[in-house]
């Protein structure tokens, strides 16, 4: 893949170009890593999709960050990130933190939306106040691990973020590089949360989490799609809450489903 930087922010994205006419696909990761998550897709989709990879705000390579930089302006820099490929529409694929920062963009560019896939997230139009103060309070939690020891708490993480052993191991290896300084921006992702009406849709919603993903997670897909019953919904089974990485090979499958319109089984 190629990298580059976008102006004027400390973004740094990826872009792999199939063909001209081949379809945009958008990949957001979960937070504490980075772009690499998706290496298994990227594999899979680069001869079929263009495909633009992000590194989020403090992760990866996108570290050079100004003083009035926050994790709120990342649907800008997404939307400018599209205007300088010359992108119109692109299908939007989010994991965790991904899935916020992709629903936080089509709240805000839904006209730029081919379709929106949310992964290990909730619905951030109608988060449940009761979760969000479980989620605040266990973020904290771990929060502190990190502050103590990137180490230690990459260790813990890893077993929270995934299920399988290779994708435990492959999250950590990914979450040691995240250096503590950039914890600060995550603070403000409650600025996206409960801030817009969900509008009707024009384009398909895909939500899921895997089967071994915690009990809250669960809940939060279930009530989501109680909210939407018109999205598609899918629990994977043996993965955690990065589904991408614990089953790649079903996950990839789903997604070029979903892309083409076909029948996605337990929806």
């Amino acid at each position: 893949m190629t990298q580059k930087k976008l102006k004027h922010s400390p973004i740094v994205y990826y872009i792999s170009k199939h063909d001209g006419k081949a379809e945009w696909i958008c990949l957001l990761h979960a937070a504490f890593v980075n772009h690499l998550m998706f290496r298994e897709q990227i594999n899979e989709f680069k001869d079929k999709y263009n495909i633009l990879a992000i590194d989020i705000i403090g992760h990866g390579q996108s570290t050079e960050v100004k003083k009035k930089d926050g994790i709120l302006k990342m649907s800008e820099w997404i939307k400018e990130i599209l205007i300088v490929e010359g992108i119109e529409k692109i299908h939007i694929v989010g994991v965790s933190l991904g899935s916020v920062l992709a629903q936080d963009f089509a709240n805000h560019y839904p006209d730029m939306v081919k379709s929106l896939a949310c992964f290990g997230g909730y619905d951030i139009n109608h988060f449940d106040s009761n979760l969000q103060q479980k989620n605040n309070i266990a973020q904290m939690f771990m929060m502190m691990k990190a502050i103590f020891s990137i180490k230690w708490f990459a260790k813990a993480n890893k077993k929270i973020s995934a299920y399988t052993e290779k994708a435990q191991n492959d999250f950590y290896e990914l979450n040691v590089l995240f250096p503590k300084k950039s914890l600060m921006y995550l603070a403000g992702l409650d600025g996206m949360v409960n801030k817009h009406k969900s509008q009707q849709r024009m384009y398909p919603l895909l939500i899921g989490c895997g089967e071994n993903d915690i009990p809250e997670e669960l809940d939060a897909i279930k009530m989501w799609k109680e909210t939407e019953p018109s999205c598609r919904s899918v629990v994977f089974e043996n993965a955690g809450h990065c589904v991408n990485m614990d089953v790649p090979q079903t996950f990839n499958n789903i997604m070029e489903k979903f892309w083409n319109g076909e029948n996605i089984q337990n929806t």
